[in-house]
């Protein structure tokens, strides 16, 4: 029988970049057309990897800004962060930064576990952030990196 492994994960990031999409569509596997702004949600999932299994809690934030200040219940207790920006914002690139210092800030000398996601790559024609450009500040951070899309599924 595999070990189970609760894991607490907070997705932040600007308002609008999908940060609700992602995680519906990670849980539930359909894509939401309608907006509605998000105060808080969660979800819940249970994945194995390898032998293990997790399950996980996710807390699916409202939008930050470069002025929210982050509760504590986004810092204590949480295993790791989802940081998100849309591919076509580059606001919401320089927003997920501001959230990283304020995460490292809450932190301490605390390595954080960070997935910087660059959201709503079906929109590349509308682009302002290059892939190259998350991959590099993710790197810089010591973080995983990828680019997605809620609404295609990636």
């Amino acid at each position: 029988m595999p070990l189970v492994r609760y894991r607490k994960v907070a997705i932040l990031g600007y308002r609008s970049v999908g940060k609700t999409s992602l995680a519906h569509q990670f849980v539930e596997g359909e894509f939401l057309e309608g907006y509605d702004p998000t105060v808080e949600n969660t979800y819940s999932k249970t994945v194995t990897l390898g032998k293990d299994e997790f399950h996980l809690h996710l807390v699916d934030t409202a939008g930050q800004d470069e002025y929210s200040i982050l509760p504590y219940s986004l810092i204590i207790g949480v295993h790791g962060y989802v940081l998100v920006y849309s591919v076509n914002s580059l606001r919401s690139f320089q927003i997920v930064k501001n959230l990283y210092q304020k995460l490292h800030e809450g932190h301490g000398k605390t390595r954080l576990s960070v997935l910087l996601v660059g959201n709503k790559a079906d929109l590349s024609p509308e682009r302002e952030v290059q892939a190259v450009e998350g991959k590099k500040l993710a790197e810089s951070w010591g973080a995983m990196f990828m680019e997605s899309s809620a609404r295609d599924n990636q």
